[in-house]
């Protein structure tokens, strides 16, 4: 797969370049060039990434970190078997346990939520730093819901990360899932309260808390700008006969007419409905039949 110029490898983590030194220079280097392309492309263009982490994995399936840059681009393409697998390889290369969170969830994307469920009561998450505590714990929450377990599912979020006045990466997550499992369970005043928490710490946009707060305060976004369809067959008074789907803001009544207008229709009014009105008498004297005529010029 190309590769643009500007991508030299050196732009990957310190410890992955050095995984890579076991590699011959010149397979390291295309190795590492492959996986800048995976990070780069992993959330705008998952199959992109994707295609690029086969190349590396041909490449040195046995470096620890290319299995798992190859686990997150098939995760992230819902490929959920092929990420589990190669997320085992890697925690077996180096013992790490810093992707059980992610191994969790990808039983629950297997349609196995009772095994991500004893998962998170498995040994390995005290061995988690608070970051990967806490994304266990949404892992948990969401197992519990696939389950139907809503009330379950809220209570696994209540932690003293989620009553937390400090700001922390994962606080917008964790505070958008308890918003979220709230609202699932009919509890519609509380969501919205933990929706405006989320909205509160989510700096860098990673959720949609403020759109779901926007819907449940009953908020709609139109279009400011309607153009005209000049093929439209309508008379063009914005009543939303149109193909678009540009809803009408302001359906108020129009004005009434002033006097002066009303009476400058008056003196342009339209024919009289009489035939006879509209013809004068020179042609009425030059048809033969002017009875059988009439009947032909009205309407």
């Amino acid at each position: 797969m190309p590769i643009p110029d500007d991508v030299t490898g050196e732009e990957i983590d310190k410890d992955v370049r050095q995984e890579l030194q076991s590699l011959p220079k010149g397979l390291a280097e295309d190795v590492s060039r492959n996986l800048v392309m995976v990070a780069r492309l992993i959330d705008e263009d998952p199959e992109g990434a994707y295609g690029y982490s086969r190349v590396a994995l041909r490449l040195a399936s046995r470096v620890a970190a290319v299995r798992e840059a190859a686990g997150f681009a098939a995760y992230a393409n819902q490929k959920y078997s092929e990420a589990l697998a190669e997320f085992r390889a890697a925690r077996r290369m180096t013992g790490n346990v810093d992707l059980w969170p992610v191994m969790a969830d990808c039983e629950r994307g297997l349609g196995r939520p009772e095994r991500a469920l004893d998962m998170a009561g498995a040994p390995e998450v005290q061995k988690l730093d608070k970051a990967g505590q806490v994304e266990m714990r949404l892992v948990a929450a969401g197992a519990r819901r696939d389950m139907d377990q809503l009330d379950a599912a809220i209570v696994t979020l209540q932690s003293p990360e989620l009553a937390s006045n400090s700001v922390q990466p994962w606080t917008a997550r964790l505070r958008y899932a308890y918003a979220d499992a709230l609202l699932a369970a009919g509890r519609e005043g509380e969501a919205r309260e933990w929706f405006a928490k989320a909205v509160e710490s989510d700096k860098d946009g990673s959720t949609d808390a403020s759109d779901r707060l926007a819907e449940l305060d009953g908020v709609e976004f139109v279009d400011a700008l309607v153009e005209d369809d000049s093929d439209s067959d309508g008379d063009g008074d914005g009543d939303g006969d149109g193909d678009g789907d540009i809803e009408v803001v302001n359906s108020e009544a129009p004005e009434p007419k002033s006097v002066m207008e009303a009476e400058a229709e008056a003196e342009t009014e339209p024919e009289s409905e009489s035939a006879e009105d509209s013809v004068d008498d020179d042609d009425v004297d030059d048809m033969d039949d002017v009875d059988g005529d009439k009947d032909d010029l009205k309407g």
